[in-house]
This record gives C-alpha cells, structure tokens and sequence, in this order.
C-alpha cells in the first residue's frame, strides 16, 4: 500500500497535484502563498544580523521591513524541504554524495573547481532575478496558478518556455554538439 514511499522516483502527475494541494490549503488556511525564495534573503539577514555589533542595521533596510529576517514558516518550509528530500532519498536506497554528476564529469569536466563555479554563478543569477521579481519562478507558478492569475499563467508559460531553451542551448555549448 505504501510501496510508493520507497520508490526511486515519483509520479510527477501525483507530485504535482500534491503541491497544488498544500499551495491552495496553505491559502486557504493561512491567507499566504507558498513560496521560499524570501527565506535566502532572509538568512542573509539572519546572518549578517549575528556578525554585526549594531545589529539594528540590518532591521533598519527596507526590504526587512517588509520581510523580517526571522525564522518562520517560509524557513521551515525550506528546511522540511531539504530533510524530506533526503529522507525520501534515503528510504528509495537511492542516496549517495556526489560533488559532480556523472553527464557533467563525462561532458563538461571531471574535476569540482567548474562545477562549483557554475552553480555559484548560476545560483547568483538565479538569486537576483528572484529578488528583483519579488519572487522565485517556482512560486509565482505555483502561487499564481492557485489564484488562477493571468499574468501567472502567461509568465509560467515563458519560465519554461525559456528553461528549455536555456537548457538545450548549455547542453549543446558543454557537450560540443546538438542536442
């Protein structure tokens, strides 16, 4: 009956309608949309606010006025995400500890040095543009989505729209060739 939890892989059919199912009841329940990428900024803050000796420095930015760099719910999303993942690895026997993926060693470099430096670029990138929108792609996806928001609809059609031809385009620049 529950064979399910230790598979490798889920039904993204069943994945999918399980996050539609806790943005609209995490709506519904709390009037807030389900969304994480806030909660880097705001551990930024956290951590910045540890360090410095006039910790009022940072509450004092407009942007943590808006968003307190506390730890809430958003964060514990996050951290449930991350320890649910690795569970759920762990219960499928799939979990293993990798600094560079077998396509990308065979591919790109087998060495961690360009790995490392890409995700940090990328996830710079990735950061920025989730600041200056005011929100992840995931999250206006699947928060708009659940409000059945126009705008959401049309960006979440270009987010993958784009993702996809990002990913060809890097696929077919690291492995010398076409995809």
């Amino acid at each position: 009956m529950i064979d399910w939890l230790f598979s490798v892989s889920w039904s993204p059919y069943v994945a999918g309608i399980g996050i539609g199912l806790l943005a609209g009841l995490t709506l519904l329940i709390s009037n807030k949309t389900l969304s994480c990428s806030t909660t880097f900024a705001k551990s930024a803050g956290l951590i910045e606010r540890s360090f410095r000796s006039n910790k009022a420095v940072v509450t004092e930015r407009d942007f943590f006025h808006k968003h307190k760099p506390e730890i809430d719910w958003q964060w514990m999303l996050v951290f449930g995400a991350v320890i649910g993942g690795f569970l759920s690895a762990t219960l499928s026997g799939s979990f293993q500890f990798r600094m560079v993926y077998d396509w990308w060693a065979g591919n790109v470099s087998p060495g961690i040095a360009l790995r490392w430096i890409i995700a940090l670029v990328g996830g710079i990138f990735m950061g920025f543009g989730a600041r200056w929108a005011d929100g992840c792609t995931s999250g206006h996806g699947i928060s708009g989505l659940i409000q059945l928001s126009l705008a959401s609809i049309v960006a979440a059609v270009c987010f993958f729209a784009g993702g996809i031809v990002t990913a060809h385009l890097l696929v077919a620049v690291f492995s010398g060739g076409a995809v």
